[in-house]
């Protein structure tokens, strides 16, 4: 038996929750309450873009680890920081 995996958006028109099944993630949907079509996006992801991902990515995974650095230390082979 398959388990299915739904995420919740909100309807851009009518702004009623919907649950989304994870396999229609980014195509076109259609409120089952007012009828209008939207994109799909899971909220969690959505957001600016970032500046920069790699160093975005470095610090997160620094936090993470709890080392908390303030600025990205490359090794030399990766060149100047």
């Amino acid at each position: 038996m398959c388990k299915v995996t739904y995420f919740v958006q909100s309807c851009p028109t009518c702004g009623r929750k919907l649950q989304v099944k994870v396999e229609y993630l980014g195509l076109e949907v259609s409120c089952q309450h007012c009828g209008a079509s939207f994109t799909s996006q899971d909220p969690a992801m959505v957001g600016a873009p970032l500046e920069n991902p790699v160093d975005d990515a470095l610090h997160k995974a620094d936090a993470f680890l709890g080392r908390g650095l303030t600025s990205t230390h490359f090794p030399a082979a990766f060149g100047p920081n």
